[in-house]
């Protein structure tokens, strides 16, 4: 609770309904957090769209928190994938998501916006224990961050009782790609799909997850030797 950028974005919270995610909402949590303007702006040196991130990194933490705490052994693959996505929405406040969603929206911050929905999709896969270090690192983490950014744009408009249209959408979001991934493995044990696939397969075959995942850079490519 003494950490300076922890007080700022909880005094953040209170100003976002009104205000958004801009200048005046840095100013004025900084002052009711009692951290100088000054100090603030180097802990969020771009100003509002780093204060943002920060409340999209604080929604991937809670979500794999609460991912650790659920007894998820009776659901099935899919299940547990659409159990953690509705987990990363319930972890964060609607309002703040919804205001988020329209900086990043914003053709000056689309790409952080890109990269912090597959820091959610790396989360999601991280918390539930994914293990894959080749191709497949890519594809799960690009596939879900298609699913994650589709749920959170059909949630922010869900009125239902207990977002149960969301989950639903999720769960047939989720059938959806469970899917095409029955069609790849039909693809692949096909003599003729085996054929055209040698190229993409082999592509896929060279990528490895990264050891250490540097900003902005998603991972790398195999040695050839």
């Amino acid at each position: 609770m003494d950490d300076p950028q922890t007080k700022i974005l909880d005094a953040a919270l209170a100003h976002v309904p009104f205000d958004g995610w801009s200048e005046q909402t840095l100013k004025r949590a900084a002052s009711d957090a009692g951290v100088p303007l000054a100090q603030a702006r180097g802990l969020f040196p771009r100003g509002a769209v780093d204060l943002a991130l920060a409340f999209h990194r604080r929604g991937d933490a809670e979500m794999a928190r609460r991912v650790r705490e659920e007894d998820m052994a009776e659901l099935t693959y899919s299940g547990r994938v659409a159990r953690a996505i509705w987990l990363r929405l319930a972890s964060v406040d609607k309002e703040a998501a919804r205001r988020a969603a329209t900086l990043f929206a914003l053709p000056i911050h689309t790409a952080d916006g890109a990269r912090a929905v597959w820091g959610t999709a790396d989360a999601i896969w991280s918390a539930l224990g994914d293990a894959s270090t080749d191709g497949n690192w890519y594809t799960k983490r690009a596939t879900l961050s298609g699913v994650y950014a589709s749920a959170v744009l059909f949630w922010l408009g869900d009125d239902s009782v207990d977002h149960q249209e969301t989950k639903a959408f999720i769960a047939r979001r989720i059938d959806d790609v469970m899917r095409i991934e029955k069609m790849k493995s039909a693809l692949n044990s096909n003599p003729l799909g085996r054929a055209v696939m040698t190229g993409p397969n082999f592509v896929l075959s060279r990528l490895r997850a990264p050891i250490h995942r540097p900003k902005g850079f998603p991972g790398s490519v195999a040695d050839r030797h």
